[in-house]
């Protein structure tokens, strides 16, 4: 078991606009292979901030149309009242991540723990020496501003595992912690 900070980023390091909005990254589709449907299949739990869980109730393609898209237990790290999105494993978690960590584990039993966004909440696993990996894909459009992929200054240097070419815009770059 990993657990990973999965995420689609501008080349430039955001990973969504000034305005909160993904157009930039929908607009190319999702890349031919189904590199990410083919993560999920990886992954028992995931993570994810209240501000990434209201874009993805309100935004998502899919979602608004009564479809949550995981079938895995979702750890929403949040310190607001939020509503349980309809059919979906939603569990609304505060605090320090150690301890949210243990619960995810034991959740996931051996498979992944996918850290889904934001970046934020990605520097406090990694704070919290509790991120394996980071997969990014990168994709051939600069923002200039927005909401950073990973908001931290990494004292040691993490470890190039693999690059790979996914399709004309898309660049999957991994690395080890």
């Amino acid at each position: 078991m990993k657990t990973i900070y999965f995420a689609a980023s501008s080349i430039d390091g955001f990973i969504s606009d000034k305005n909160n909005s993904l157009d930039w990254l929908f607009q190319f589709g999702e890349p031919k292979g189904n590199y990410i449907e083919n993560f999920v299949n990886t992954v028992g739990a995931l993570a994810m901030g209240s501000g990434t869980y209201e874009w993805m109730c309100n935004s998502l393609p899919g979602v608004g149309n009564g479809q949550w898209p995981y079938k895995v237990p979702a750890f929403v790290f949040t310190t607001r009242n939020l509503s349980v999105y309809p059919g979906a494993d939603i569990r609304f978690v505060k605090g320090d991540v150690n301890s949210v960590h243990q619960m995810m584990a034991i959740e996931a039993k051996d498979k992944n723990i996918w850290i889904v966004g934001g970046g934020e909440l990605a520097g406090k696993f990694y704070d919290a020496q509790l991120l394996d990996e980071l997969i990014i894909q990168f994709v051939s459009v600069t923002l200039g501003e927005g909401v950073p992929l990973f908001p931290r200054n990494m004292k040691k240097p993490l470890k190039l595992e693999s690059v790979q070419r996914l399709d004309q815009e898309f660049v999957e770059v991994r690395y080890s912690v």
